[in-house]
């Protein structure tokens, strides 16, 4: 019949014996007896410690580890040490200390407060700025180049680019656009109805779409739909060794990669704007004539005269503005793209993360310029 683990100290002298038996499963919890054989090594003077075993039964890893621990208690108080255990525990026992641990592999767990927390933080962004203001430059040289007509980009890359960001971004572009438009029509209706000013609607729906909803939409289903694929793009073909090809061609990446993409975006962005707001309007029209019964030429006449043409020319600053943004985080994320599939996925998802941020940013300092300026 199996026995419980037993542990039992011999205090001679100056010598310290410890006699293990019984059976040792790690399902069974260690005795009391083993605690303070460890606390009495630890931390009692004695200049000898002798190990040995007494009618011990069946035994695994629980054993061994409380062995491994008495014996590493020995050796960091410099006693002499000496065993008398069965000859298989004792193969294992002098293999656990066969070679030493390698200083620094050890899990080394630390507590930081929030503000250095906070603080580190802050100071690994100082590389990564400097990382994107290179890149920055970098495309600002490569625009320079174009300018005095001695860009290695293609032209046929660019047309490619402009048609992926700008055609066939229509469909997703007309349904959210028009959605938005009659939603923001319908909150706005909510509460003007109840003054009998259902006509302002038209109004409420004109100067925000044109203003800056049209173009944050825009920008958002932009950097989730063209950022995206340019920093997967670009990625891949980092992960390939295709960008370090091109340098050893002397084929300058941002000239043949980055160019064409941020040129198509700040063009085709400001064009899809203003498509997005017709659709927006749409939108408010049609809310406008079935749910308020406004006449159809009436809410044209107060749109084309609640709405004045500067908005629409802020509204282009907004989205040639969001364009770069997208454009160029794409384009980044996706040149700064570690060597793995896993790098490629991150470099995707923190392009849409980065650009989104950058449109809320970018918005909040032109709302703030427009309102100095008084436009």
């Amino acid at each position: 019949m199996e026995t419980s683990p037993q542990v039992t100290v011999y205090l001679q002298a100056l010598q310290l014996r410890i006699i293990v038996g019984g059976c040792w499963k790690r399902q069974v919890t260690w005795p009391v007896e083993a605690r303070e054989a460890l606390r009495v090594v630890a931390e009692e003077q004695w200049q000898e410690l002798h190990l040995e075993s007494r009618e011990l039964g069946q035994w695994d890893s629980s054993l061994l580890v409380f062995l491994v621990q008495v014996a590493s208690f020995a050796q960091k108080r410099g006693l002499m040490f000496r065993t008398t255990l069965p000859e298989g525990l004792e193969r294992m026992l002098k293999l656990a200390f066969a070679v030493p641990p390698k200083a620094g592999a050890g899990r080394i767990v630390s507590s930081e407060n929030y503000f250095a927390r906070v603080g580190g933080a802050v100071l690994e962004l100082v590389p990564h700025v400097a990382e994107f203001l290179s890149f920055l430059g970098e495309t600002t040289f490569s625009f320079c180049r174009l300018v005095t007509g001695k860009t290695q980009m293609r032209s046929q890359d660019l047309f490619f680019a402009m048609h992926e960001c700008g055609i066939q971004a229509l469909p997703i572009i007309s349904l959210t656009s028009l959605l938005f438009g009659l939603i923001l029509a319908f909150v706005g209706a909510v509460q003007l109805t109840q003054f009998g000013a259902q006509i302002y609607v038209a109004g409420l729906v004109g100067i925000g779409m044109l203003r800056v909803m049209g173009a944050i939409m825009v920008g958002v289903v932009m950097s989730g739909r063209v950022g995206a694929s340019y920093a997967a793009l670009i990625g891949t073909m980092q992960v390939n060794e295709e960008v370090d090809a091109l340098s050893t061609l002397g084929v300058s990446p941002h000239d043949f990669l980055v160019l064409p993409r941020v040129l198509a975006l700040m063009s085709m962005v400001p064009l899809l704007t203003l498509y997005a707001d017709l659709m927006g309007i749409a939108g408010g029209f049609l809310v406008g004539t079935l749910m308020l019964h406004l006449n159809p030429l009436e809410y044209l006449n107060a749109t084309v005269e609640m709405v004045p043409f500067k908005h629409v020319i802020v509204g282009l600053v907004y989205s040639t503005t969001f364009g770069a943004i997208v454009a160029l985080f794409g384009c980044f994320h996706g040149i700064r793209c570690g060597r793995s599939a896993q790098a490629v996925g991150q470099a995707t998802t923190t392009a849409v993360v980065h650009s989104i941020v950058g449109i809320i940013v970018a918005t909040a300092l032109i709302t703030i310029i427009c309102n100095v300026l008084d436009v």
